[in-house]
């Protein structure tokens, strides 16, 4: 399973998800995208799940037409020590996740 972390979730989030290919937005060169262009790059370059703390995301996208799988996470704030926590239960959800779908990860 590929995933794509977004410019706002930290890098070494990628360490709590061995198992799967995780790349980041500024991996890829899309670094400064804006949320319009990274779902479709998302769409079109073959990843299966893009991983956000934009909370604001599904309102502003129309995620689901685009068949993008999203997972976001909704920590204290950003940094690493807060979002880490959560990251268990993003790997549940990941496993059961289907494409198209939106997860929210709470504490």
């Amino acid at each position: 399973m590929r995933i794509l972390l977004d410019e706002c979730v930290p890098r070494p989030v990628r360490r709590e998800l061995p198992s799967y290919e995780v790349r980041t937005a500024a991996d890829m060169g899309w670094a400064g995208k804006t949320n319009g262009e990274l779902i479709a790059l998302v769409a079109s370059e073959g990843f299966d799940v893009f991983l956000t703390v934009d909370q604001n995301l599904r309102f502003q996208q129309n995620l689901r037409a685009a068949q993008v799988t999203v997972i976001v996470l909704f920590p204290r704030t950003n940094r690493l020590v807060d979002i880490t926590p959560l990251m268990p239960k993003v790997v549940i959800a990941l496993e059961s996740i289907r494409r198209g779908e939106i997860a929210e990860i709470r504490a």
